[in-house]
């Protein structure tokens, strides 16, 4: 069944019993829940993916379609998904609500403004910053060295004039002077911070922690020494509410909160994701790219953060990506060697899941241009690994085409497994650094420029050694170097630079060159969507 017409949102909610008193509604197709969620008492399945082609492999897509399909089965079942970010929207994939038969809705306008809350995240951002030019400009009282700012701007659109910049221009009667920049709404911790406090008093507790640089004297400055807390919390309070809406197919979808896959855990809200668990006896959601981004960081920063963790793992895979992965970059193209070739990555992104403490259910993502033999390859790998396997087809036929999927999920929810994070948080952050690179990316060792090492140690100096790291790296290669792919041999990964993220609970290590505001492509997404006399929009689907 495909929806025509949208179901009323307050009917969504009472599918998993949510009243309508708790409900604050944006038009009649979605709503932030309001109050504290229940006790998690549903089952959590994880989708994460083999290394992405440069077009993405349809994780989004499978994990809606996933959940489509255990409705079907008569399963009450939530999606929680993350919101997604302007400048993807109008850059290089466009909307990122799923696809085909398998989407969530009101995609476009979940695409789009939304219920508001990536625009309070970056109102609250850009506040902290003018509150701290403001000190700076009436006396800088705390005696903050502005050469030594940390904190930047932000913006929710791909601008790359925007990423280094001198502020404070003009005169005295404009600000000290000073370097400065932007970055993505989604890649400031504000919105890290957002998807990871678990009521509105930690909330406010990590945006006080929120280190913006440091004095003359070298002591670190955080947002709450500029009395900044009250007044953040204020643009945030509403945002911090999980958002309803619905798949295609009717079912409910918690859609809340959206950080950066690299540079930080690339998931949805913790709050969503409990709202969900507390209503629905069944939860899909999904990790930021493939096993060695997205699901490292949400079994060893989310999970610590939470009061759950997954249950079974689902793992996609694509024809195309193994194609490309052998070696063939016209990767639309059969190409049963190259395919062949290709399982190297896929076997090692199993390895990555199985590290975790899980067997990972393998879903093939159909396209039209794979054939026979090549499923049949993938659909053997899977046997001789002793994986449960099953073919996707949710975006051509919705749930429809994932009952297959959520058959193998179902027995897997009941398979042994058992948790267990990559290292325990008392390791110093060398140790953890090394732990993931070699384990998790198959390198042989890590490099260090001088600045990171300082950066490090400074890290270790002032108390953040117990805290998680989140590694920031090439999305389109298990090692740091985006051109190789497959899965490499006889590598090292080299850390560029090191940053306390307080507020968020994490350190970032970043591992070559990574923008924290991407530019638009050549022929930007943009230059493709319209929208019609009746509002009809256009060009917005991918």
């Amino acid at each position: 069944m495909v929806l025509t017409t949208l179901r009323p949102i307050e009917d969504v909610a009472a599918s998993i019993g949510i009243p309508k008193d708790r409900l604050y509604l944006y038009g009649p197709y979605m709503a932030k829940v309001l109050g504290e969620p229940p006790r998690p008492k549903g089952r959590l399945i994880l989708v994460t993916a083999i290394t992405p082609t440069p077009a993405g492999e349809g994780k989004t897509t499978t994990s809606i379609g996933l959940a489509q399909a255990l409705w079907r089965m008569g399963k009450r079942t939530a999606l929680a998904l993350r919101e997604p970010s302007l400048g993807p929207v109008f850059g290089v994939k466009g909307g990122a609500t799923g696809g085909g038969r398998a989407t969530v809705e009101p995609r476009h306008e979940i695409n789009l403004h939304f219920t508001g809350d990536f625009h309070a995240v970056t109102s609250a951002v850009n506040l902290l910053n003018a509150l701290l030019d403001n000190h700076l400009h009436q006396g800088n009282a705390l005696g903050i060295d502005p050469r030594r700012v940390e904190l930047k701007r932000a913006i929710d659109m791909n601008d790359r004039a925007l990423r280094h910049l001198v502020l404070g221009l003009g005169g005295k009667a404009h600000g000290v002077p000073r370097e400065g920049g932007f970055e993505l709404t989604v890649a400031t911790e504000v919105m890290a911070l957002m998807s990871l406090a678990r009521d509105f008093k930690d909330l406010k507790a990590r945006l006080g922690r929120i280190r913006l640089g440091y004095t003359y004297k070298g002591e670190p400055v955080f947002a709450e020494d500029l009395q900044a807390v009250g007044a953040m919390a204020a643009l945030l309070h509403h945002a911090f509410h999980p958002n309803l809406v619905q798949t295609q197919e009717g079912n409910p979808a918690f859609v809340h909160m959206g950080p950066f896959g690299n540079i930080a855990h690339g998931t949805n809200s913790l709050r969503a994701t409990r709202m969900a668990l507390g209503h629905a006896d069944y939860v899909v959601t999904e990790a930021g790219f493939a096993t060695d981004l997205g699901l490292e960081k949400y079994m060893n920063v989310v999970v610590r953060e939470a009061e759950f963790k997954p249950e079974a793992v689902v793992l996609v895979a694509t024809i195309r990506a193994l194609r490309y992965h052998g070696g063939q970059d016209a990767y639309e193209m059969p190409d049963l060697e190259a395919t062949r070739r290709g399982l190297a990555n896929l076997e090692k992104h199993v390895e990555n899941v199985e590290l975790f403490g899980y067997r990972p259910v393998l879903a093939l993502n159909r396209f039209p241009t794979d054939t026979k033999e090549e499923i049949a390859l993938v659909r053997d790998f899977a046997k001789e690994k002793g994986l449960r396997f099953a073919e996707s087809e949710v975006y051509a036929k919705g749930g429809e085409g994932g009952l297959a999927l959520a058959e193998e999920v179902l027995a897997a929810l009941d398979d042994p497994h058992a948790y267990r994070p990559l290292y325990p948080l008392e390791m110093p952050l060398a140790e953890k650094i090394e732990t993931v690179a070699r384990k998790v990316y198959g390198a042989e060792g890590v490099r260090y420029t001088e600045e990171a090492r300082s950066a490090l140690k400074r890290a270790e100096k002032e108390g953040c050694g117990h805290l998680p790291v989140v590694m920031a790296k090439a999305a389109t290669s298990l090692s740091d170097n985006p051109k190789l792919r497959g899965r490499p041999q006889g590598f090292s990964v080299t850390v560029t630079d090191v940053r306390m993220r307080c507020g968020a609970g994490f350190v970032v290590v970043y591992m070559g060159e990574i923008n924290t505001l991407p530019g638009l492509p050549k022929e930007p997404q943009a230059l493709r969507i319209d929208v019609d006399e009746e509002g009809n929009i256009r060009g917005m689907d991918y």
